[in-house]
C-alpha cells in the first residue's frame, strides 16, 4: 500500500493531516496501551507520508527539565472560560528526537499542576475532572486554530479528550480550519466509572451548545461521557478487545464505521497500516 501523497492531474496533492489528541504519551508518562499508541502511532503515520501533530495534557508529574519542555510564547496567552472563570492557556512543547516529532502540551496551573493524572493519592477521582477535560479539549482546538494547521482527521484517545468531538461539531464546525475535519475515536474502558457533579452541563456548556446536545450526560458519569464522544464522532476504533457492554451497544446502534481491536503491542502488529486504511475510509465517506 502506497501512503505517499498522490499525484492528481499532474499536481502533487497535499498530504493527509492527522491531529492526535491523547490523554497519555510515552515517554512523558509510564508505558500503557494508550501512552504507547500515543507515542508510536503518530510516528508510524508520519513515516508513511502523512503530516501529524500530537497533543496531551501537561500533568504536574511530567518532569519539564528532563523532558526538555519549553513554553511556546506565540501560542500561549489565550484565556478559556470554564465555570465562569477565565483560565490562562499555556502551551508547551517537547521533541521526541528519535521519532522526529514534537508533542504539544496543554497546561494550566489550576488544572494540571497537581502531581497526579486523574485520581488523587487516595485513588479518588478529582472533583473537577469534567472542567479539566473541557479546558483540554477547547485548548487543543484553539491552539490548532492559532497554528493555522487544518487537520483532515482528529484522532482522540483517552477519556480526557471525550469533549472534543462535541465542541468540534457544535462550536467549530463553521471554522475554515475544522470545517472538513473528521473525528476518529479510540475507546477504552478507562474512566468509565467516574461520577461528575450535577452541575456539569453549566460547566461544560459554551455558546452554541444547547441542552439537547448533551442530553446523554444524564446521569453525568464516565460511561455517558464516552457515549457523548461517540455521538459526535465519525468513526470508532476499539482500543480494547472487550469494551464495557453498554458502550459496545451504543457503538453498534450508532452505525458508525468501526475498526475492531488490534493488539498494538505485538511486534508484528500491522495496526499502523490498518489505522491509515480506516482514516482513508472515513475521509472517503460523504
Amino acid at each position: 500500500m502506497n501512503n505517499l501523497p498522490l499525484i492528481l492531474s499532474g499536481k502533487m496533492s497535499d498530504p493527509t493531516r492527522v491531529l492526535y489528541v491523547s490523554s497519555e504519551i510515552f515517554p512523558f508518562l509510564p508505558e500503557t496501551t494508550i501512552s504507547r499508541t500515543g507515542r508510536f502511532l503518530p510516528q508510524g503515520v508520519q513515516e508513511r507520508g502523512y503530516e501529524i501533530r500530537s497533543f496531551m495534557p501537561k500533568y504536574g508529574l511530567i518532569n519539564e527539565r528532563r523532558n526538555q519542555l519549553h513554553e511556546v510564547i506565540r501560542l500561549s496567552g489565550m484565556n478559556i472560560i470554564v465555570n465562569d472563570i477565565d483560565r490562562p492557556l499555556i502551551i508547551k512543547v517537547s521533541s521526541i528526537s528519535s521519532a522526529r516529532m514534537q508533542v504539544y502540551f496543554i497546561d494550566n496551573e489550576d488544572y494540571f499542576y497537581r502531581k497526579y493524572i486523574t485520581k488523587d493519592e487516595n485513588e479518588c477521582y478529582f472533583n473537577d475532572n469534567e472542567e479539566r477535560a473541557s479546558f483540554f479539549a477547547r485548548g487543543v482546538l484553539e491552539t490548532v486554530k492559532k497554528l493555522r494547521w487544518k487537520p483532515d482527521i482528529i484522532h482522540c484517545q483517552g477519556w480526557i479528550a471525550h469533549f472534543l468531538p462535541l465542541y468540534l461539531k457544535k462550536i467549530y464546525q463553521d471554522d475554515p480550519i475544522f470545517a472538513d475535519s473528521k473525528v476518529v475515536l479510540s475507546l477504552y474502558n478507562e474512566g468509565l466509572d467516574q461520577v461528575f457533579g450535577d452541575d456539569i452541563k453549566s460547566k461544560i456548556s459554551v455558546s452554541g451548545i444547547r441542552a439537547r446536545d448533551i442530553e446523554v450526560m444524564n446521569p453525568a458519569n464516565g460511561i455517558n461521557l464516552a457515549k457523548l464522544a461517540v455521538q459526535y464522532s465519525d468513526g470508532i476504533i476499539y482500543g480494547e478487545n472487550e469494551l464495557e457492554p453498554e458502550l459496545t451497544a451504543v457503538i453498534e446502534k450508532s452505525s458508525l464505521p468501526t475498526l475492531g481491536f488490534i493488539d498494538t503491542s505485538a511486534p508484528d502488529s500491522t495496526y499502523v497500516e490498518e489505522y491509515i486504511q480506516f482514516y482513508d475510509k472515513i475521509l472517503a465517506k460523504k
